[in-house]
């Protein structure tokens, strides 16, 4: 599996919570694949998206017949780069502001070979995310084409488009009473985990920091050693007491606010047994490098038994809105994309695995 780099998540409101992270890795934000822009192909499929003129000539550039809007980027990366989970959303985000919402979400098309319905949902003026009302199929290709040339003045701008490669059904369930994590593949018990999850008893602005995150995460990245630090504490002191930075093995992100699965470093008799971490899910040596090795970015992992609740905002956390409210984010009357017909090349269907509705918090 190729390594997974950063992108942006700025833009969501949660971001905010990033100061009251768990681990909190020292990067900060999610560690994932870096912004790819549309000019960068990563598939075959990908075309160039044109650079957009300065805000205050979007008029006059129109009227010469040149583009005024186009895409920045495209989350995730191409099949030929990557292969993600039955969570994983579709992230765009455009060049500028978007000031008629409906007239781009219109031309925004997904095609899967296996389809399920899915529907956008605006998160700023520039980014709106693609999520489906229920797990994507896996082992299927789906494409995403942007018609930017269909939006009323700007026909002067190419289209877009990227092929996706939905992989494994990764999905995990971790229970923070019983300590344990179950890992899914293809509907079929993979793995038994012993873990320690988060200890509590820290609390700032009426949250309990120290406490893992209750809900449907998705996995947004990962490190073979991730740097994590006390600094969101706001201690950088080596001579306090609370003072740690640690080169954390194995390390799979789950939320921005600085949780992640990974190795734990020491502390084994704990594992199984109790929760003694500062927010992450601490796995065994062995089960925490075999859950790297699988990790898809936008493999499911839902985790029960804390009274934190994952907000939809942290990360990417976004099935933990039910579909009928992820809906109402659509610019388009009538929010949700038809089922298309299956592409020619959709390959046999397998057994129908890892099938989730969407919002459902599940207990292990």
């Amino acid at each position: 599996m190729k390594t997974i780099r950063r992108t942006a998540q700025a833009s969501l409101a949660l971001v905010a919570l990033a100061a009251v992270a768990a681990c909190a890795g020292e990067g900060g934000s999610a560690v994932q694949a870096a912004p790819v822009s549309v000019s960068s192909a990563a598939s075959a499929t990908d075309k160039a998206a044109v650079p957009p003129p300065a805000a205050g000539k979007a008029a006059k550039t129109a009227r010469r017949g040149k583009p005024i809007l186009g895409i920045a980027d495209i989350t995730p990366m191409g099949e030929k780069v990557e292969r993600i989970g039955v969570g994983a959303p579709i992230i765009v985000t455009f060049d500028r502001a978007v000031a008629k919402r409906a007239a781009a979400e219109a031309v925004l098309q997904v095609q899967a070979d296996k389809p399920v319905q899915g529907a956008w949902r605006w998160v700023s003026d520039r980014k709106v995310i693609y999520r489906t009302k229920t797990y994507w199929k896996p082992h299927q290709k789906v494409l995403f084409t942007a018609r930017l040339s269909q939006i009323p003045g700007n026909e002067a701008a190419k289209d877009v488009s990227r092929r996706f490669a939905i992989g494994t059904a990764n999905i995990s369930t971790v229970s923070t009473t019983r300590h344990l994590m179950k890992v899914y593949r293809d509907g079929k018990l993979a793995k038994t985990i012993p873990i320690s999850a988060g200890r509590g008893g820290l609390v700032k602005n009426g949250v309990d920091v120290y406490l893992t995150t209750s809900g449907v995460h998705l996995t947004m990245g990962k490190k073979a050693v991730e740097t994590m630090t006390s600094s969101w504490l706001g201690v950088t002191d080596p001579k306090d007491p609370r003072y740690y930075k640690e080169e954390i093995p194995w390390a799979v992100r789950i939320s921005d606010s600085g949780e992640y699965v990974h190795q734990s470093a020491g502390y084994y008799q704990y594992l199984g047994r109790s929760n003694q971490s500062h927010g992450c899910v601490r796995a065994t040596p062995e089960g925490a490098k075999w859950f790297y090795g699988i990790a898809q970015r936008g493999d499911v992992v839902k985790i029960a038994g804390t009274k934190r609740k994952l907000d939809w905002r942290n990360g990417w956390g976004f099935w933990q809105l039910s579909w009928t409210e992820w809906k109402k984010g659509s610019a388009l009357p009538a929010a949700g994309t038809p089922t298309p017909t299956p592409t020619p090349s959709a390959p046999a269907t397998p057994p129908d695995t890892g099938e989730e509705q969407a919002g459902q918090e599940s207990g292990v």
